[in-house]
């Protein structure tokens, strides 16, 4: 934003300055037509008051006007490919104190904050691009985050160890004091301080001349030979040899053909070493060896090995690649080269290198074959099995049979070369053969599955319609009318096909025997009305008939075809005069009351009709009695004699010998099939009877009894070759346990016989013994005779004690040899890759001067009696001359028996460790079905757990569990739970259709009978009554129940006329709910199961006419509302008039009309669909494909469910499928794989060891099966082996011979030491023969040191002291937690001082660190009172260093700014803090501002959050990189103050608007809650629990 200040020139040339500046708003969003750079955005720029208010833009100065528009980047969706954010790698941390310039002590740690780049960039080049690109899909990542630096840490050392002893006895001496660094200094922290503390002393003054010189040795020189001695010497002596080279000459030629051929391998030669002997004083200066002379020299030379270093030759030429074939795909082959070993490396020499070495390659080459591609191939799937399926949830309903619906099939899977000359499974080749299995470790990838789910088809069973209408009286075929035979048929269709075609259904048509048979026939259609005869007004007429031409099936037909039939003839009627009794028309004839007749029952037929006027008293007719106004007919007249057709099972397809040689001599494609023929057997029965001959039924419904079929294709049996026979094991021996190692061969089944195919051969698995193998190739060390003892050459020592005699010591060496196992010489190289350690080749040794006493070795130890009883002895002799020395004789110089108590066998086992998992024994369990389903092994029952056991010997040593006559675990009998599923009842029966019309819902149920435990399978969702429910809907016929009303009774007229018998009555009849079927209402039902609004009168109230009076028949139904019902049309219903009145009168009105009216007389019809009814399965399946249904129903506009006539009649579309396929998912219980082998123990040793085993899941559990348990691998203990190994013994003082001080030689032990493997560091040593088998490496060092150089201290030197050991692991901490910095320990060494003027001269000291894992985290803090104050570390030593300074107690802890706020003071940490009560408000700098109280009572708020107020004085190192610490992370947009801190003018008005607002609330409150007035306390009282229930919630309030 920039400011301008405009000049503007007044008259007198004076200068004004308008605060005004130019301000811009954002940028606006990027606009244009086409994606990427182009697009354009604008932005608004005004010219502000600094006051905030706008100003004419004339006002600014125009030229330095921002741009208000400028090019984008127009961002698409698919930029978000090529876009992306760049992070880069987070900066150093920086102290916020550099930030904020304050500073103060570091007590835990310090926040800082570290930075890093982020940008925008096109992925393709990684250039940079606009950060709105990116902005676009998502936000820029931070830049910033809090992070924290661990205060410096000071060096940390332990106390002083007492003072040593004075460095002299007499005279002033030195005494020292050390200590050891346990912590080095980190992050700047302060170094070490001195390690060695001095002080003088002096013991007592020394009496005559204080020794001053001391002998004092240097290293050996570097190993010469005689050889080079000699020409140092000269030729003086060269005729003259001393003895001892006479000897070795003799030895030489002496010497062994064998020994001469391996010296040239070793090349071993022996030579001399020498060194220095000075004399030297106190101070350290060397001085003549005349100053010495009390002490006589030691031996300067010293027999040694000559180091020779390795030589190995040339590398041989590359051998062939191991890759013998090309592809890409497969991995590198490799190719070695190798040397030959020409010397070995003896005295210290240069190990040898590396002898082979291999690297990658590919064939190279034009006839590289390509490789060999493995893929895996499958058998066919194994049939459908639902049984598999049912017994994994119920295995009762395993056996049943006849089932369908969802199951699982199996299959092999092996693998096969892909590239070999592949034949599919089932080709045109005669042979049919597959490829040959090979080993399935070849094929990579997924392994196909074995299982999976599969479906059988559920029989449909067939539906019929129930029976129609006896037909009338027909020919059996109309065009052959030859035989006067006709019959009568009834028919019924199909309503849902079954799985096996027609023929599964039952019979479709029956048929009945009659008489008089005719094709066609006259039907009555109506008759016209009566007219009186010779053109009269009344009396009796005739009616004539209104007729029509129908065939047997009651189709009309062309009048002709029934012109040989009898014509209706016209009916006789009476048109009754006004006088005349005047009765009603006849009712339509009811429904028969039989559907045959017998000699028992006959079928009758029923009208009626009433009197609707009485006759006068004279002139005219009569009523006729009751009997005349009922007629009664006979009906069903023909014989309880029915006669079907009946049809057996369809039988096996066979072959047609009629067209069998057509066949056989035109088929020449396998993949076809021959057609052969299928018979049925059909029968003519007579109902109720049985099996009568087939002329009494009629021939032309009979159904066929043959018909063509497709014969099934043979399938032959189809194997696989056999395998290759696998490889017997490469190692030599028998197999486990002595017995002969086994090799196979396989072959698999990849399809099954079918149709009297050829079937599989019986062998499918062969095995065989592996041929006897040869004795195991071994290597071994053979060691040769020791040479003799070889001294330094005379010619060297001649001038040193001993040098007359040939004693002394000296080195003596052997030859080693590499045999096989039964002894024949084998190559050098053989033994140093496959035997134990060589042996050594040279030794010290000491040829025994005159003076020396010489003893025979120690002979073996006596036998013991027995264990832990008496003792043993080993005994040694003195030899030749020694005898006679009365020195040798001395038993405590030279003891010649040594005796030890017998050893003690005495061991205890005891149990060790955790028991193992609860394991089942081995073995596979046959589901019901006899199918292997990949998994199915048993789960549960009995099994055993495991707790290794301990063997120890009498001296706490781990020893092999076979000497505690133990197999190395208890056993204990355990208990798998088995999982038991969720147990339901079968469904109960479907309950009866909700709605007697239209749809509604009909449930069946099922109940918990018990719940899943153990990994079951799980139940569906239950409701709170533990039950599950199933609801379809369902439609019912509107017309299944029918309102049945009976004939009106007499008149019952209350007004009597007793002359004319006429007048206001009643008419009353019975009205029914009947059951409707196909041949008429049948039984009365309840009422309610009929439509009430559909329910005629049961009585009517009506004047019966007087004689003379017009008489009217009943009302014609109303005549139907045209559509739609909009209200303006109108219905109309007629009567006619039966007698007609005398004359002068007139009959009443004969038609009614009323308006059209939607929803009470006019109704609007639509079709209503349902919803999906659940997936609906055959009974005899429990999951896999079924149908779900849903129905139509006819809705009238009122919402009321009508007959589907009503909707069918008005031709509504009909658009929904009614049934759909659907799944139910098969409840598949999870398939685990077998176990696994044990895998090997987790240690080799020692008591922790585990063998573990896994499984995985092969399939994972569908829908409701079982799921998989969640123990997916088990462990058992190894059995405990003692862990041996090499170790170290301690090393010896250093030893310098004859001299006071120099270099000298140390030495140690290489011993076999047991433990148990734990770690906690306890070993104990036992015999070396149980390591005989083990490397001779310590630690994986096989560069095995037991002697080296050390430095005696001279008297007055000043030395380093030894190494301390490596302090304990010590991680970075904060207040407990680990910081990622490698944890580290520290090792140090001080300085020793013996003369106090030697000081100066002492070496630095010295302190080294290593890093090390699992450090922990130490606290330091000052103990003690005023008087004593020392610092002590957490885990109890008390160290220097580590505490902080500014927490020493006493000292003055000073705040710096100090702390001169009210309620404020200073804390222990050196930090301005509040009292209690109070909080700290903190300026942006982290300084305390001020002291705020802190409400007793506050009634929180949301989002009431004072950014400058801490509530917490611990600073939350992890806040949002927007908010600095202590500065407030919200920015307000509308500035209270202007630029120059000052109020601006609206805040005054909103304060003003404020307080009139809060002056008008408080009056209000006032008129509103103005009480009489009570005293002061009771309403302080009152207000304070208000308040007091408020802050607390109380629900009472």
């Amino acid at each position: 934003m920039n400011t301008i200040l405009r000049s503007l020139s007044v008259n007198y040339g004076s200068v004004y300055e308008l605060p005004v500046h130019l301000k811009t708003g954002p940028w606006g969003r990027c606009m244009g037509s086409e994606c990427g750079p182009g697009g354009s955005q604008s932005r608004a720029v005004w010219c502000a008051h600094v006051e905030g208010w706008t100003t004419l833009h004339t006002n600014c100065l125009q030229s330095t006007r921002p741009a208000n528009q400028q090019s984008c980047f127009r961002v698409c969706d698919w930029h978000r490919d090529l876009y992306d954010w760049r992070l880069g790698t987070w900066n150093q941390c920086v102290p916020i104190s550099l930030r904020t310039g304050r500073t103060g002590i570091c007590l835990q740690g310090e926040e800082g904050i570290q930075t890093r780049e982020v940008n925008c960039v096109l992925k393709a080049d990684s250039s940079a691009a606009d950060h709105a690109i990116c902005e676009y899909f998502e936000p820029k990542p931070r830049q910033e985050q809090a992070c924290l630096i661990p205060c410096p840490q000071d060096c940390v050392v332990t106390e002083f160890t007492p003072w040593t002893t004075c460095s002299k006895t007499c005279g002033l001496g030195l005494q020292n004091r050390v200590r050891s660094v346990v912590a080095p200094p980190l992050f700047g922290g302060l170094p070490c301080p001195n390690l060695t503390e001095f002080q003088t002393c002096a013991p007592r003054a020394c009496e005559g001349r204080e020794m001053v010189f001391s002998l004092k040795t240097s290293s050996a020189a570097p190993s010469r030979t005689a050889r080079q001695a000699r020409r140092r010497k000269g030729k003086e002596r060269k005729g003259n040899r001393d003895p001892e080279m006479r000897e070795l000459i003799k030895s030489k030629r002496n010497r062994n053909r064998l020994n001469r051929l391996e010296d040239d391998f070793w090349n071993m030669e022996i030579g001399y070493q020498s060194r220095q002997v000075v004399c030297v004083h106190r101070n350290g200066s060397t001085v003549s060896l005349s100053q010495c002379p009390h002490w006589s020299l030691p031996e300067t030379y010293l027999s040694c090995l000559m180091p020779k270093d390795c030589v190995v030759s040339e590398w041989s030429s590359w051998g062939s690649c191991s890759k013998t074939c090309l592809d890409p795909s497969v991995p590198q082959g490799s190719r070695s080269r190798s040397r030959q070993l020409i010397r070995l490396p003896t005295g210290g020499g240069s190990e040898c290198p590396q002898l082979e070495e291999s690297q990658a390659c590919e064939p190279e080459g034009d006839g590289v074959p390509p490789c060999a591609a493995y893929a895996w191939r499958s058998t066919e799937w194994s049939e459908c099995r639902v049984d598999a399926l049912l017994s994994q949830q119920d295995r009762r309903r395993g056996n049943q049979t006849g089932l369908c619906g969802g199951g699982v099939q199996s299959r092999e899977v092996y693998c096969v070369q892909a590239n070999a000359e592949l034949l599919s499974y089932i080709n045109n080749s005669k042979d049919k053969q597959a490829s040959q299995p090979i080993d399935v470790r070849l094929c990579k990838g997924t392994t196909p599955s074995t299982t999976q789910l599969c479906h059988i088809p559920c029989p449909v069973e067939c539906e019929v319609s129930p029976w129609g209408a006896w037909g009338p009286c027909t020919f059996e075929n109309c065009d052959e009318r030859v035989v006067k035979k006709g019959f009568k048929f009834r028919r019924r269709t199909i309503t849902n096909y079954p799985t096996g075609g027609e023929g599964n259904c039952p019979h479709l048509v029956e048929a009945i025997p009659c008489d008089d048979p005719s094709c066609f026939s006259w039907q009555l259609v109506k008759l016209e009305e009566c007219i009186p005869e010779e053109d009269m007004d009344c009396g009796e007429g005739t009616q004539t008939p209104q007729v029509r031409c129908v065939n047997s099936e009651g189709t009309e037909v062309e009048k002709e075809m029934c012109v040989d039939e009898v014509y209706p003839s016209s009916v006789r009627c009476v048109v009754p005069c006004p006088k005349d009794c005047a009765l009603s028309l006849w009712t339509e004839w009811s429904t028969c009351s039989q559907t045959c007749s017998s000699k028992t029952a006959e079928g009758k037929q029923m009208r009626t009709r009433a009197i609707l006027a009485y006759n006068a008293g004279e002139g005219g007719s009569s009523c006729p009695n009751t009997s005349a106004l009922q007629e009664v007919r006979n009906c069903n007249e023909h014989p309880c004699i029915v006669y079907h057709w009946q049809t057996g099972p369809w039988g096996q397809c066979v072959e047609d010998t009629t067209t069998s040689t057509l066949n056989t001599s035109s088929s020449t494609d396998k993949s076809t099939c021959t057609m052969g023929v299928q018979t049925r057997k059909v029968i003519c029965v007579k109902v109720n009877v049985g099996q009568v001959p087939p002329k009494k039924c009629p021939e032309a419904p009979r159904p066929e009894s043959v018909r063509p079929c497709l014969l099934p294709c043979k399938r032959d049996c189809i194997v696989t070759p056999f395998s290759e026979w696998t490889e017997c094991p490469i190692s030599c021996g028998a197999g486990v346990n002595g017995q002969k190692n086994k090799q196979f061969r396989y072959r698999v089944i990849i399809q099954m016989p079918a149709n009297g195919g050829q079937e599989c051969p019986d062998v499918l698995y062969e095995e065989k013994d592996c041929a006897t193998p040869s004795v195991c190739p071994g290597y071994r060390w053979k060691t040769h005779k020791w040479r003799k003892c070889q001294l330094v050459p005379w010619s060297i020592r001649r001038d040193s004690k001993g040098a007359q005699e040939n004693c002394g010591a000296g080195v003596q060496t052997r030859a080693i040899s590499c045999r096989q196992l039964d002894g024949t010489v084998a190559d050098v190289v053989q033994c140093l890759k496959f035997a134990s350690s060589m042996p050594v080749m040279s030794q010290p040794c000491q040829l025994p001067c005159r003076d020396d006493c010489q003893l025979t070795n120690w002979s073996k130890f006596s036998p013991c009696t027995s264990d832990c009883v008496g003792v043993r002895t080993r005994r040694r002799a003195l030899v030749g001359k020694s005898k006679k020395k009365d020195k040798c004789k001395n038993s405590q110089m030279y003891p010649l028996s040594e005796t030890q108590y017998c050893p003690c066998d005495k061991y205890n086992a005891q149990p060790v460790g955790n028991w193992s998992d609860c394991i089942l024994p081995e073995g596979r369990v046959e589901n019901a079905a006899g199918m292997k389903v990949q998994g199915d092994v048993k789960e549960c029952g009995q099994g055993y757990r495991y707790q290794a056991m301990v063997c120890y010997d009498q001296d706490n040593r781990l020893v092999e569990t076979s000497r505690c006559n133990s197999h190395g675990y208890i056993e204990e009998a355990c208990i798998v739970p088995c999982p038991s599923d969720c147990k339901l009842s079968e469904w109960s029966n479907w309950s009866r259709c909700s709605k007697s019309c239209g749809s509604g819902v009909k449930v069946r149920s099922k109940w918990l009978r018990e719940k899943p435990y153990n990994g079951g399978r799980p139940c569906p969702k239950l409701d709170h009554l533990n039950q599950v429910y199933e609801v379809v809907p369902c439609v019912s016929d509107c017309s299944q129940y029918i309102w049945i009303a009976e004939p009106w009774s007499v008149w019952k007229v209350s007004n009597v006329d007793l002359k004319e018998n006429c007048g206001e009555g009643v008419q009353t009849r019975r009205v029914r709910c009947m059951l409707n079927t196909v041949d008429g209402p049948s039984d009365a039902v309840e009422d309610y199961l009929c439509d009430p609004e559909e329910m005629p009168q049961g009585t009517r109230e009506s004047r019966l006419p007087c004689p003379e009076d017009c008489v009217l028949s009943d009302w014609s139904p109303w005549t139907p509302c045209d559509l739609p019902c909009s209200g303006r049309g109108d219905r109309e219903r007629t009567a006619f008039a039966l007698r007609l009145p005398k004359e002068g009168e007139d009959c009443p009105v004969s038609m009614q009309t009323e308006p059209c009216f939607l929803n009470r007389n006019c109704f609007h019809y639509s079709y209503n669909i349902t919803d999906w009814s659940t997936c609906q399965l055959s009974a005899s399946a429990v999951c896999g494909i079924g149908l779900k249904t849903r129905m139509l129903d006819c809705v009238r506009s009122d919402g009321k469910s009508v007959d589907l006539k009503y909707c069918e009649e008005l031709r509504l579309e009909k658009k929904w499928q009614m049934n759909a396929s659907c799944t139910v998912e098969c409840p598949v219980n999870c398939q685990l794989s077998d176990w696994s082998a044990w895998s090997d123990c987790s240690q080799t040793c020692g008591l922790e060891g585990k063998m573990w085993r896994r499984r995985t899941v092969v399939e994972a559990s569908q829908g409701d099966g079982r799921p998989c348990p969640s123990q997916m691998e088990q462990w058992k203990p190894c059995p405990v082996r003692p862990c041996y190994r090499w170790q170290y013994g301690p090393w010896s003082e250093c030893r310098v011979e004859e001299v006071v001080c120099g270099v000298g030689l140390r030495f140690r032990n290489l011993s076999c030491f047991v433990s148990d493997g734990s770690g906690d560091g306890k070993s104990s040593i036992v015999e070396e023969e149980l390591c005989a088998g083990l490397e001779q490496a310590v630690d994986g060092d096989k560069n095995i040191v037991l002697e080296e150089t050390c430095t005696l201290p001279c008297p007055g030197d000043c030395y380093l002291m030894e190494w301390s050991d490596w302090s304990p692991c010590q991680s970075v901490c904060v207040k407990g937690q680990r910081l990622d910095f490698t944890p580290v320990q520290v090792r140090s060494r001080a300085v020793i001082a013996q003369e106090p003027e030697n000081i100066a001269q002492c070496p630095d000291q010295e302190w080294q660190t290593r890093p090390c894992s699992n450090g922990e985290c130490y606290e330091y803090q000052w103990m003690g009172n005023p008087q004593l104050i020392w610092c002590q570390r957490s885990d109890g030593i008390n160290v220097t260093g580590g505490c902080p300074p500014a927490l020493l107690p006493g000292t003055d802890q000073s705040c710096d700014p100090p702390c001169d706020k009210p309620q404020s003071f200073c804390s222990e940490e050196g930090v301005c803090i509040c009292e209690d009560g109070y909080t700290e408000v903190l300026t942006a700098e982290g300084m305390l501002e001020q002291c705020t109280p802190i409400p007793v009572l506050e009634i929180p708020t949301a989002g009431d959050k004072k950014a400058d107020v801490k509530t917490s004085r611990a600073i939350n190192p992890t806040l949002p990189t927007t908010v600095q610490p202590g500065r407030a992370g919200r920015t307000w947009y509308l500035q209270p103050f202007g630029p120059d801190g000052k109020l601006k003018t609206w805040v005054y008005g909103v304060a003003a608007g404020v307080f009139v607002l809060l002056v008008f609330i408080v009056s209000m409150i006032y008129l509103a809650c103005k009480k009489p007035k009570k005293p002061q306390r009771r309403q302080n009282n009152n207000r304070l629990k208000s308040l007091t229930l408020a802050y607390d919630g109380d629900v009472d309030m």
